[in-house]
């Protein structure tokens, strides 16, 4: 029984190795591919020569797309798949159900009505994204306000509210596309709510990226609750699990998980749906 647990974890090991090395690789690829290509070791010591004396034997344009294009992108990326895929399993676990998405409690809806409202008010990008974060949270915040309005807290009525306020928002949503400017804001507007990672800037990362790492060391450290969560309640609590606190916090951190990626990034929507079954 042991060696069959210690065989476990070291197929578990070689596996969260393998994955970590195959991340990096891609990770090389993205930084030397595009238009203009930069050779590896080119790569490698425009990378280097920030923390070590480095002969210079590159251009100052390569350096600009390494540091100021690509590398920012690649960093966005990787925050965002994690947060996505991180709050996906989390949201699965905590409310049973395997088909459940990140943008369950309206978090993505609100994220896109704060950055839109930012938008119209031509707010720069770090405007936007500070607007897109705290729509986020209020969204969730309404959501967790309804079942407690009409005193009815069990996870039908908190999955119904959500999908209220996701309702809701998609209506703000209209609205503003209705009067925003066809030339200029609406353009803007939908380029967000499509998603991309064009536009990510080493200042929004500095911001987003410790609340995404905080959010998932969190919910990782929980892991084990979110198991016992997902066999029901009463086992829960029978194993000694305070259902209704952990329940919220895990809720917490995965809207914050949720909401920090849509501002790197603006709406992903299948990541956090689909990887944690690619996961498991």
């Amino acid at each position: 029984m042991k060696d069959n647990k210690k065989h476990k974890k070291a197929e578990y090991g070689i596996l969260i190795t393998g994955l970590i090395i195959l991340l990096a690789v891609a990770c090389i690829i993205a930084l030397c591919a595009g238009q203009y290509s930069v050779s590896v070791p080119e790569v490698t010591k425009i990378l280097a020569s920030r923390f070590v004396n480095v002969t210079k034997t590159w251009s100052n344009t390569a350096e600009g797309v390494v540091f100021t294009l690509r590398l920012p992108r690649i960093i966005g990326a990787v925050l965002v798949g994690s947060a996505l895929s991180l709050s996906g399993a989390a949201y699965q676990g905590v409310f049973k159900n395997p088909l459940v998405a990140p943008d369950l409690l309206g978090v993505s809806s609100g994220a896109c009505v704060g950055a839109s409202v930012a938008i119209l008010l031509h707010l720069n990008s770090f405007g936007v994204q500070a607007m897109a974060f705290v729509a986020g949270i209020l969204a969730v915040g309404l959501t967790l306000f309804i079942p407690r309005l009409i005193k009815n807290t069990n996870m039908t009525m908190l999955v119904l509210s959500g999908i209220i306020v996701k309702g809701i928002m998609d209506s703000v949503m209209g609205i503003i596309k209705y009067v925003a400017d066809p030339e200029t804001e609406l353009q803007s507007i939908t380029y967000w709510q499509l998603g991309s990672l064009t536009k990510v800037l080493p200042k929004g990362l500095f911001t987003v990226g410790p609340v995404i790492v905080a959010a998932s060391v969190i919910i990782f450290l929980l892991r084990w609750r979110i198991n016992i969560l997902s066999l029901g309640d009463r086992e829960a609590k029978t194993l000694g699990v305070s259902v209704t606190v952990v329940r919220n916090f895990i809720i917490i951190c995965a809207t914050l998980l949720t909401a920090s990626a849509v501002c790197i990034s603006g709406t992903i929507g299948w990541i956090g749906l689909v990887i944690p079954h690619f996961a498991r």
